[in-house]
């Protein structure tokens, strides 16, 4: 889906002291990936408010993976990120949160993580550049719950996310593990109540474009390019709005993708003091 939303409303807000309670610690310093076409993405070792209620499972290959959500043979550096996901607030995430009215499209993002040649990295895509909405800017991939996923309160959003990244990046979602679930947020310009589900590549596969008129590219991007200080700003829309963005691999993260990253990356504990007075302008039509 379109991850990076309209600057208005992606899931941006200011810091209090309870916020910042996290310790900060490192992340194996990880050059990432692009997939244009297909490429064999390889591990480099062997190896709750608001979401969605979803069933345990044992850690192996499971016949439909959407249902299990287990941490079960995790690695350690995800730990972090597993225990953030059980116990984040969605007033921490974002501002926007969804209708109580129950209003709103359901849908969901998977927020992959793999191990590649630098360490521990996120899988993003490019939307195309001739989309309506959204055109060029990089997202997870994601998209709206489809009747054939099943109740949008339980596993819902867990196939919708796999079958979405499936039909986005072509995956394997069998190589995926599901560990975790964030609490739903809202974007507001669409009306998408958005859960994002997190993701380990534990047996990964090809990826790539699979349709050119949806998606311009696949790529993977290091978390240590997420946290290095270097690599982040404050995106500033033409209508005043500002949140954090990430400038890695050639792209401008921002808007719903952006902060969520940066939400992420927080509560992880993997922050890194940058400068928030840098700023980057979106153009107009962003």
């Amino acid at each position: 889906m379109a991850g990076s939303g309209t600057a208005g409303n992606g899931p941006v807000r200011n810091e209090s002291a309870d916020d910042r309670r996290c310790e900060t610690t490192g992340v194996p310093m990880t050059h990432a990936h692009t997939h244009g076409t297909t490429h064999t993405h390889t591990h480099a070792r062997n190896d709750p408010a608001e979401g969605p209620s979803h069933t345990g499972g044992d850690g192996g290959r499971a016949p439909d993976p959407a249902v299990a959500v287990t941490t079960d043979g995790l690695p350690a550096w995800l730990d972090p990120v597993a225990r953030a996901a059980r116990s984040v607030r969605p007033q921490q995430l974002s501002r926007f949160l969804p209708p109580e009215s129950g209003a709103g499209r359901q849908s969901a993002v998977l927020i992959l993580f793999g191990e590649g040649e630098r360490g521990p990295e996120l899988l993003l895509m490019e939307r195309s550049g001739t989309l309506r909405s959204h055109a060029g800017q990089p997202s997870f991939p994601g998209g709206a719950l489809d009747p054939e996923d099943g109740d949008q309160a339980t596993t819902g959003p867990l196939r919708a996310a796999l079958r979405e990244a499936e039909e986005e990046t072509g995956l394997d979602p069998r190589g995926v593990q599901l560990f975790g679930v964030l609490p739903r947020l809202y974007i507001p310009v669409s009306s998408f109540v958005v859960t994002p589900v997190l993701g380990w590549w534990r047996a990964p596969s090809p990826v790539g474009v699979v349709d050119p008129a949806e998606t311009a590219r696949v790529f993977t991007v290091p978390v240590a390019d997420l946290t290095d200080p270097a690599n982040r700003a404050t995106a500033v829309h033409p209508s005043g709005h500002a949140g954090p963005a990430f400038l890695v691999e050639s792209a401008l993260v921002w808007g719903f993708t952006a902060g969520v990253i940066d939400r992420i990356v927080h509560y992880a504990g993997w922050e890194r003091p940058w400068d928030r007075a840098r700023q980057v302008p979106l153009d107009w039509r962003a």
